[in-house]
């Protein structure tokens, strides 16, 4: 499998998320000595302090996603180790994240590391349990669950027209989505979900069993990588 990631991005939002994380707690340390030291300027405080909060929930969005080992795309990497020559795993290389084209079709994949329980019914996606850190997270970092669905549909679309400027002349296979979850622990009920939701330790198996079931032609597979390897 060949692997194409924009490094440069990668490194480029790591330190964003450095930078503006040492930022915040600055600015969180000086609404803390305000409030202290001038409590007279009381206000000055609770400004420092509701800016210095934002600014350190940007600073964790960036550090989960880009500074963290191993990353997303690291994880996506090894889950998928092993596939052959045939396929090409590209990391923030379109305006989807993680995409992955070969004789499986085109493949948006989104990475999930919550831990808990994950149920999907009547078209609602539900967390629970996890822990408390993992409720903290959830409730202050940006690392609920959210809405895949709405996830997927924009990155489907996204990938779409994309591809269609790229690639005016290809008559493009349907773009299909898969939610990857990491964590040992989480336990997931979304039979009904509407992409698979698989464990992260399946997806290879699952990525092969649909190249044999309904594979892409060679030529459209080939057209496409060169495109996207440029």
């Amino acid at each position: 499998m060949k692997i194409i990631k924009n490094e440069k991005m990668i490194q480029r939002n790591a330190r964003i998320g450095g930078v503006v994380t040492i930022v915040s707690l600055g600015i969180l340390g000086t609404g803390m000595y305000i409030t202290f030291a001038r409590p007279d300027q009381f206000y000055l405080s609770i400004i420092a302090l509701v800016v210095g909060f934002l600014l350190s929930q940007v600073g964790i969005f960036f550090t989960n996603r880009w500074g963290r080992k191993p990353r997303p795309d690291q994880l996506l990497d090894q889950a998928l180790k092993g596939l052959d020559d045939r396929y090409s795993l590209y990391h923030y290389h379109t305006p989807v994240s993680h995409v992955l084209v070969g004789p499986a079709g085109i493949w948006t994949l989104h990475p999930k590391t919550q831990k808990g329980t994950i149920t999907y019914h009547n078209n609602r996606w539900r967390q629970r349990g996890g822990g408390f850190l993992q409720g903290y997270l959830r409730l202050f970092a940006q690392e609920g669950i959210g809405r895949p669905d709405l996830e997927i549909d924009s990155d489907v679309n996204s990938l779409r027209k994309y591809l269609i400027r790229q690639l005016p002349d290809v008559d493009l296979p349907p773009i299909q989505s898969v939610l990857v979850f990491f964590h040992p622990e989480v336990i997931l009920e979304a039979d009904d979900a509407p992409a698979p939701t698989l464990f992260s330790k399946k997806l290879k198996d699952f990525i092969r069993k649909t190249s044999k079931q309904s594979p892409l032609s060679t030529d459209v597979t080939q057209k496409i990588q060169d495109k996207l390897d440029t």
